[in-house]
């Protein structure tokens, strides 16, 4: 089966075609039991940074003038590394939320009009779940959907616009178990760049210059606050930390032009974030026995988070596993798309396949879990 995935929740134009082999669709939950494999045959991704990078952010309708632009090259480009046509395709998948609402109309009114226009069978996808499936799913070439012992698992899904922690209890089956109440965990990068006029986006630029402090192997004297750390409950809060950088470059206003002090604050803001990350992610894991956790999202990519949250799995000396995708399916992308529609259809043979292109909507609020 071919299935065409079409991206455009934030910043992102993507658009993939990826090939599904499997047993044919049959009921949940038996569906479980039968893995898949996924060929991803083209995955194109095309960036606005440059586009966003003056404002320090994602300016809603400047973005979805972008993808306005790229979505058809983008098409074009996706079918022709895949070998492909249009006619070929098997299921349209598009992400219908959440996300900017300007930019989902694009894509989700781009995908109604191609399954209308080619009479193909068309589905809408939850863009956090797609991050999940990212993870559980992608390893690059090929992937293949595991078996369920993963399951239950604990996903933390961290990026630009959303910082949760998810409790998969199977593929389809989810719970939203803690989430931020203000600042996103990559918002949060995003805005103490600006504050140190590093450029846009934050992510990357503070991850470099954190690295160039920990090589000079120096222990940060600059101590910054852990929000929400110690509270019972699994949410988060970055807004404080914020609010603590911006104190301490104001009192620190000669120091901004000195580097060593610039990557030593770095240093300290990636690893509060870190903290309180991994903190929370194994306090959930443990107390709903997961089997497995799961990181994912345009955070996912931090090398630091990464490698810190599976040692801390592996110095447990528990039997967790840890699921994280590739550094190209860390980031939206339309791979991920099509690998989650295909198996919201698989789960439920009547969903999707001849679903009606009039009945997709965007829905910018879109929740994990939620019908849409």
């Amino acid at each position: 089966m071919l299935i065409l995935g079409i991206e455009t929740s934030c910043d992102d134009t993507g658009i993939a075609v990826i090939k599904a082999e499997g047993k044919k669709p049959i009921p949940a939950p038996e569906q479980v039991r039968c893995r898949v494999n996924f060929d991803i045959l083209s995955n194109v991704v095309s960036s606005q940074i440059k586009t966003h990078a003056p404002f320090g952010g994602v300016v809603p309708n400047l973005a979805a003038r972008e993808h306005l632009k790229n979505i058809e090259p983008c098409l074009k480009t996706a079918l022709l590394e895949a070998g492909i046509k249009l006619k070929d395709i098997d299921l349209i998948t598009v992400t219908v939320g959440p996300g900017l609402i300007p930019s989902l109309l694009i894509g989700v009114n781009f995908a109604k009009a191609l399954a209308y226009r080619f009479n193909k069978p068309i589905i809408g996808v939850n863009h956090i779940e797609a991050h999940i499936i990212a993870a559980v799913a992608a390893t690059s070439p090929k992937s293949r959907i595991p078996n369920p012992k993963l399951f239950p698992a604990v996903a933390l899904v961290v990026s630009g616009g959303h910082t949760q922690l998810v409790l998969v209890k199977k593929i389809g089956d989810y719970k939203i178990i803690g989430e931020t109440r203000d600042d996103a965990a990559g918002e949060c990068f995003d805005k103490v760049a600006k504050l140190l006029n590093l450029g846009y986006p934050g992510g990357p630029i503070i991850s470099t210059k954190a690295e160039e402090f920990r090589i000079r192997n120096q222990e940060s004297r600059i101590k910054l606050p852990r929000p929400m750390i110690n509270h019972k409950n699994y949410d988060f809060s970055f807004s404080g930390l914020k609010t603590a950088v911006l104190y301490l470059t104001r009192e620190n206003k000669e120091k901004l032009n000195d580097e060593k002090f610039i990557q030593e604050l770095c240093r300290e803001t990636q690893q509060a974030i870190i903290d309180v990350l991994t903190e929370k992610t194994l306090k959930s894991a443990k107390e709903y026995k997961a089997k497995t956790i799961i990181l994912a999202g345009g955070v996912a990519a931090n090398k630091e988070l990464r490698n810190q949250l599976e040692l801390r799995i592996k110095n447990q000396e528990s039997r967790i596993k840890f699921l994280v995708p590739e550094m190209k399916l860390c980031t939206d992308n339309g791979a991920m798309i099509a690998m989650t529609g295909y198996l919201a259809v698989k789960r439920d043979p009547d969903f999707g396949r001849g679903k009606s292109w009039q009945k997709i909507k965007a829905n910018s609020n879109l929740r994990i879990g939620q019908k849409m």
